[in-house]
């Protein structure tokens, strides 16, 4: 009995050993091929796909814990869903500890690569692109992880998404880093989502370069603790594509950093250059709801150090060209709408950075109402503890 009991430990020691690799190469049947393995594999299986263009005709799923999928790099191995059959995604995932990593996938009819419920998962080496450029007719999302837990996006590449590049939605512990969102509506967007770290990334040609948002009516609500740091956002004053009635088709052309009904929110050290409405816009929820669990308003988001160069110049608003001539030609870096409640403060401005305040007073209001003024905001804030915020360390390991 006790030799049986050491051997059955034995073999399950050795159970990682047996993973196994499935290759995939391109060409006649490599639809049917690649599909079959990602539901055949089991989990610490690796599937690896072959260098070479991938014509495929539907989408693929993958709902096996543990799995990676990874090409030969994102500039070998293609996966082409130019004549993709449906409006689905080009790849959806349903699975814990996932790890996309060294392809490129270009034209999905649908969101690009989604995620959702698929915690720890690790988005690494990839590109997301609609060859077309910016077109209302794209795929709202290139990356698009939602309802998880521990995201990891490192040195991704995305451009052409008629929502947002990068997004990742009511989600927790997450980090987006040394990637490049390029010519989207929203570059990079994290929504209704907690403890997430935004940082190293160009967010540069979209109509908005990083977006922090919260919003009413979702299943995850109380968006927050989020930091956006070290990035370049540049000269994104790409005219607004989304499609009419999707959040962000209300984004102004020219938004550099964007914070909506969103708690704190630390943004520092970032260049924010030639983003012709401004580089930060802070402001409530704009429209009616009816989610009693929703507070529409900023609260304690801060603006610390960056470089904000030439921005503000030819704001995409109403009145936008008067505005801009009000102030001397060019609006002041950070915009605030002027609403906020009575629950925190709703910005503080550590550096010295002016500011305008549109003096609305009511949630809801439009830009006819503003009465444009200096704004005026508290500095003195203790720096947080984020210690908790962004994805989870052991996420690390599967990036080597």
């Amino acid at each position: 009995m006790i030799r049986i009991t050491a051997a059955a430990l034995l073999l399950a020691s050795a159970s990682p050993l047996l993973a196994e690799t499935h290759t995939i190469s391109p060409g006649e049947g490599a639809q049917e091929r690649l599909q079959e393995a990602l539901i055949l594999a089991e989990p610490g299986d690796e599937i690896v796909l072959e260098a070479g263009r991938y014509e495929l005709t539907d989408g693929l799923s993958l709902d096996v814990d543990g799995v990676t999928l990874r090409g030969a790099s994102a500039d070998d191995t293609v996966l082409d869903f130019t004549n993709q059959q449906g409006a689905g995604e080009g790849l959806l995932v349903t699975s814990d500890n996932v790890t996309l990593r060294d392809f490129r996938m270009e034209n999905p009819k649908g969101d690009g690569i989604k995620s959702k419920g698929a915690d720890n998962i690790v988005y690494t080496g990839l590109i997301v692109t609609w060859t077309n450029g910016p077109d209302a007719s794209n795929g709202a999302y290139a990356i698009y992880p939602v309802e998880s837990t521990g995201v990891l996006v490192d040195g991704v590449i995305v451009s052409g998404a008629s929502d947002a590049g990068i997004y990742v939605g009511q989600s927790s512990k997450i980090t987006v880093r040394n990637s490049i969102a390029r010519e989207n509506v929203a570059g990079i967007e994290i929504e209704n989502s907690r403890d997430a770290i935004v940082e190293n990334n160009i967010a540069t040609e979209n109509t908005g370069g990083i977006l922090v948002f919260d919003l009413p009516g979702l299943p995850v609500m109380g968006g927050g603790n989020v930091i956006v740091r070290n990035n370049i956002v540049s000269d994104n004053n790409t005219p607004n594509f989304a499609p009419p009635g999707n959040i962000v088709a209300g984004v102004p052309s020219g938004t550099g950093i964007m914070v909506m009904a969103n708690e704190n929110v630390w943004i520092e050290n970032n260049i924010a250059s030639d983003n012709a409405t401004a580089p930060f816009i802070i402001v409530a929820y704009t429209q009616a709801y009816d989610d009693p669990r929703y507070n529409p308003y900023p609260r304690n988001v801060v603006i610390g150090e960056n470089i904000a160069e030439d921005g503000g110049t030819k704001p995409d608003l109403p009145g936008g060209e008067q505005f801009a001539a009000a102030f001397g030609g060019a609006i002041p870096p950070i915009l605030w709408d002027g609403l906020s409640d009575d629950s925190a403060p709703p910005l503080f401005v550590t550096a010295e950075i002016p500011g305008v305040s549109l003096n609305l007073t009511k949630q809801g209001q439009s830009m006819a109402d503003a009465q444009p003024g200096p704004m005026t905001a508290p500095s003195a804030i203790e720096k947080w503890d984020i210690s908790g915020i962004g994805a989870p360390a052991e996420l690390e390991a599967r990036l080597k």
